[in-house]
């Protein structure tokens, strides 16, 4: 009985020890075969098509009245009336506003002290012309005489009726005969709408000279004549030609398209932000349904280059070489097999891009799968390399 019941142990022994064995090479096997699954990678594939592509540069800036001006005084004084509101249509010559001069008081009194010392001058010329005229009446002087005295009276007389103008406009701003060019008028210079008036009834504003700018009262600008002024980048400037027609997008009609040409392309840029930039203006023709307002933000989309009919892949599907950075697909030479073939590319919109050399409209190309590890691998090298 012993002896049976060992032998028999060893047998269940045996059994155990080769069902792992087996349950082990099963599991290799699954193993393997799950692994050689996983590299086995089907690529689909494209060929090139016929498209147009339009390569674009979007500048951004705003919409400005073509002719605008800001209104500023002749003479420093206190604004005394308004006589229009932000908004208005003013024409040429309209009064926008009056002003009431505050005399300097130093300027106040060199212009009576002027005035009493011309005032002096004309008595005592008109003494001596008066004197002087009963002695030529009577021939006792000559006649050069005589036209020497009257000359000094008449220029005596004039000397005070100036010296009085001048008291005058320091004391009002105008003097007796100067009519609509009185110094306190303030008239518009165009026609068109007032933009802003940036100062009250009662503010104090000065005069515009070769010191001083002034004090803006008003700006005025022409409506009906609006551009778009914007930046463009040093790479794309050298493509833009004067008379391009553009399109221009408000911010306040996102969307509408209103067409302009180009009239100003910048001889020189300005640095901002470590890239230089050129100024470009536009001429906008702003559609009469739409109330446009100075100063809309806007965007302008220039078409730099364009091509119609031509032969192009996805961006998508192109490859750098790791040596050279040449641009190169893959095309299917045979079931599932793959060779390089190197680029010659065009124009690009950034989805499509133009082939120029280096394929045939039968060319199969590979579409590199997202999930493939070789193409984890392509990308981690050259993301390497860059």
């Amino acid at each position: 009985m012993k002896a049976g019941s060992i032998t028999q142990n060893l047998e269940m022994k045996k059994i155990i020890i080769f069902s792992l064995l087996g349950i082990a090479l099963i599991a290799v096997l699954i193993w393997f075969g799950k692994k050689n699954s996983k590299s086995a990678v089907t690529y689909e594939t494209e060929t090139p098509f016929k498209t147009s592509i339009v390569r674009k540069s979007v500048a951004t800036g705003k919409v400005i009245p073509l002719e605008e001006i800001e209104i500023k005084p002749r003479i420093s004084g206190i604004i005394e009336k308004i006589f229009v509101e932000e908004g208005a249509q003013v024409k040429k010559g309209d009064l926008i506003a009056t002003i009431r001069v505050v005399p300097n008081v130093q300027q106040l009194n060199g212009a009576q002290s002027s005035v009493r010392a011309a005032k002096l001058q004309l008595d005592n010329a008109k003494v001596l012309y008066e004197r002087n005229k009963s002695l030529f009446d009577k021939g006792v002087i000559a006649k050069q005489e005589f036209e020497n005295y009257s000359l000094s009276y008449n220029n005596a007389k004039e000397q005070y009726n100036s010296s009085i103008s001048d008291l005058q406009i320091i004391q009002k701003g105008t003097a007796s005969g100067m009519g609509n060019v009185a110094n306190t008028n303030i008239r518009a210079e165009i026609s068109g709408t007032v933009l802003e008036i940036p100062v009250r009834e009662g503010m104090s504003v000065i005069e515009s000279n070769t010191f001083s700018a002034g004090t803006t009262v008003a700006t005025i600008a022409d409506m009906s004549k609006m551009i778009f002024e914007g930046k463009v980048d040093e790479a794309e400037v050298g493509k833009l030609l004067k008379g391009t027609k553009i399109d221009v997008e408000l911010g306040a009609y996102q969307e509408v398209k209103f067409p302009a040409v180009l009239t100003f392309v910048a001889p020189k840029g300005t640095e901002e932000s470590g890239a230089v930039q050129f100024k470009i203006k536009a001429d906008v023709d702003t559609k009469g349904e739409y109330m446009i307002r100075a100063n809309y933000s806007a965007n302008a989309n220039i078409i730099l280059e364009q091509k119609d009919s031509i032969y192009a892949i996805k961006e998508s599907l192109l490859r750098f070489d790791k040596k050279d950075d040449k641009p190169y697909v893959e095309i299917e030479v045979g079931d599932q097999k793959f060779e390089k073939k190197f680029l010659k590319l065009g124009i690009s919109d950034g989805i499509n891009v133009e082939i120029l050399e280096g394929l045939k409209p039968t060319d199969k190309i590979k579409i590199w799968n997202k999930a493939s590890k070789e193409d984890d691998k392509d990308k981690k090298d050259e993301s390497d390399d860059k």
